[in-house]
């Protein structure tokens, strides 16, 4: 399977699992899928039927509320039955509305924000101790979530430990809660502050499959972690979402959620 014919499956699930539990997300949830694509289709070392082999990388998704693609991409891949996709949001359900790791594939349960890095800082640290040639880790951060100080001191922690093996990928998509990023807590200009906390920075548009592929293949390996920052539309893929804040917090009518697949299943 091609990275966007992936990111096309991952969009169509994630709208309909959204839609019948009537969620919440979905605009948070639809603008990182072409970063998850291609990860899962062209960079991750993993095995679908052996999550927890030693040898895999690991991916963790800070931005846990977000989780209903990384749902749909883990059951695309084989960790579990796409069925099961059904029970998201659901009583009782594993497929809770903020990511769990309960669910195959997901190394870290999230929902309040600012904990992915710090953890994904702790597992790299362990894997470079452990492998002479260390798994990589990758997490995905919201850009809000740099109003959290956990960050920074994992920013510290990442480059004093010199974690090479560690790539965070900020999901700029400039909408936090009810107004933009700069509105809320201003955090530019991010890529000197990435930089003065020892890290490599690198940026690049977010929704382009070729330059996401290509700037996680050849993140260097120089005794620094890595920042990508990746430029994302908030609620991408469906033209009354994209940008448009309150899609964070509603779910599709029946008229928009047809929309929304029709826009999908006819993008070129």
């Amino acid at each position: 399977m091609k990275s966007l014919d992936l990111a096309k499956l991952i969009r169509l699930n994630s709208i309909k699992m959204v839609y019948d539990s009537k969620g919440s997300h979905i605009g948070s949830a639809l603008s990182y899928v072409d970063i998850l694509a291609v990860l899962y289709e062209d960079i991750l070392k993993y095995e679908s039927k052996n999550p927890f082999s030693e040898k895999r990388d690991r991916f963790i998704l800070s931005k846990g509320h977000a989780c209903s693609s990384l749902y749909a991409c883990l059951a695309l891949k084989g960790f579990f039955d796409i069925k099961k996709l059904e029970g998201y949001g659901k009583n009782n359900d594993i497929l809770m509305n903020h990511v769990s790791h309960k669910v195959p594939g997901v190394e870290f349960s999230t929902g309040s924000l600012g904990h992915g890095l710090p953890f994904g800082i702790g597992i790299a640290k362990a894997l470079k101790l452990k492998h002479k040639i260390p798994p990589k880790v990758f997490v995905l951060l919201g850009d809000g979530e740099l109003a959290e100080g956990s960050n920074f001191e994992a920013l510290l922690f990442g480059s004093h430990h010199r974690l090479d093996n560690l790539i965070l990928i900020i999901d700029y998509n400039n909408l936090q809660s009810l107004t933009t990023v700069e509105k809320t807590l201003n955090i530019l200009p991010l890529g000197e502050k990435i930089k003065a906390f020892g890290w490599n920075f690198l940026e690049v548009d977010g929704h382009d499959h070729s330059a996401i592929y290509e700037v996680l293949l050849n993140v260097p390996i120089n005794g620094k972690p890595t920042v990508i920052v990746a430029n994302t539309i908030k609620g991408k893929g469906v033209s009354y979402m994209e940008n448009k804040v309150e899609w964070h917090y509603k779910s599709p009518n029946d008229e928009e959620y047809i929309q929304a697949l029709n826009e999908i299943n006819n993008e070129k």
